[in-house]
């Protein structure tokens, strides 16, 4: 398995998740165990480039996939830069999902580049650039208990524009 750009030679039972095997055998503690149900987010990294929540996926799933976490983010300067907005726009409070939400952003700025549509992308896509409304879309895949939403739309747009 390739984290970070680091390949990683695991031994593992079939059933143990990403998350776990992330956190437990590669001490990776960034992505946090929320729900363990999937419906929060806290636990989202990126496969091949692609936001997945982490506690619902099989390691085994992901043998030959590039998992990207926020380890690995930080190391990035786009990272970065993302992490920085988020610290000037209160983007966070206790934190938790805090990393869920900046590998989410990160996977949601490239999707927005790339040109794939949300549910409120406007018809035809690309006369506007990225509105609040289509960053919250993007984004409501990821729950922040302490309701800094309107700090991580705005950290969000900064680095978008």
């Amino acid at each position: 398995m390739r984290v970070n750009g680091a390949t990683h030679s695991l031994d593992i039972e079939p059933w143990v998740s990403l998350l776990d095997a992330l956190r437990d055998r590669l001490g990776l503690t960034g992505s946090k165990k929320g729900c363990d149900q999937g419906a929060c987010g806290a636990c989202t990294v990126l496969a091949d480039g692609v936001r997945i929540n982490a506690c619902l996926a099989l390691a085994v799933q992901y043998a030959d996939s590039e998992i990207t976490t926020i380890e690995g983010i930080a190391a990035d300067q786009s990272g970065r830069s993302l992490q920085e907005a988020f610290v000037r726009h209160d983007g966070f409070q206790c934190g938790y999902c805090t990393s869920g939400q900046i590998c989410s952003a990160v996977a949601m700025l490239a999707e927005h580049a790339a040109g794939m549509p949300s549910a409120v992308t406007e018809d035809p896509p690309g006369r506007t650039g990225l509105t609040d409304t289509e960053i919250r879309e993007r984004m409501s895949g990821n729950l922040c208990r302490c309701g800094a939403y309107n700090g991580i739309v705005d950290a969000i747009r900064e680095v978008a524009s």
